[in-house]
């Protein structure tokens, strides 16, 4: 079943709008087994959830900056509070904790400069804790895959 279960994924990676019949005719399996599967990998949490990739230029969403965050004490109620902190905001994609000069990754997305100022001064920078934030604007994205490179 691995072999199905990986053709599935990255068919729905590639199109998660498939139809049951066109996913099943896609990854050679009866309509019933494919479902069956599909609800399976639902099930078990290894589908997390369905949603669209937008294209953020044409959104409105002109600004996109990788951010590097260092707290001030690796202790437990700075970690706690910076990540319930982050939870909710919109303008943070991604929320990587890391080994090196920096704690933590954020990509952080905004309308523009102006927006992102703001979400700097008015959350980010008031957070305790937050001893200091690297900022990295990306200039073009050349790759961006959220997909997962199954073989199947």
């Amino acid at each position: 079943m691995k072999q199905f279960d990986d053709k599935i994924l990255k068919a729905l990676q590639r199109d998660g709008r498939l139809t049951s019949q066109q996913l099943a005719s896609e990854v050679g399996m009866s309509a019933s087994a494919c479902w069956r599967r599909v609800k399976a990998l639902e099930e078990s949490g290894v589908i997390l959830k369905y949603c669209a990739l937008v294209n953020r230029e044409k959104s409105g969403h002109t600004l996109s900056a990788i951010l590097y965050v260092s707290l001030d004490r690796q202790n437990e109620n700075n970690v706690q509070n910076f990540v319930q902190s982050i939870q909710g905001r919109p303008e943070i994609l991604e929320c990587l904790a890391t080994t090196g000069d920096a704690d933590y990754h954020l990509r952080v997305v905004t309308k523009d400069l102006k927006a992102y100022n703001y979400f700097l001064d008015n959350f980010l920078l008031r957070l305790s804790g937050v001893r200091q934030v690297r900022s990295n604007m990306v200039l073009k994205e050349i790759k961006m895959d959220v997909a997962l490179p199954f073989d199947g």
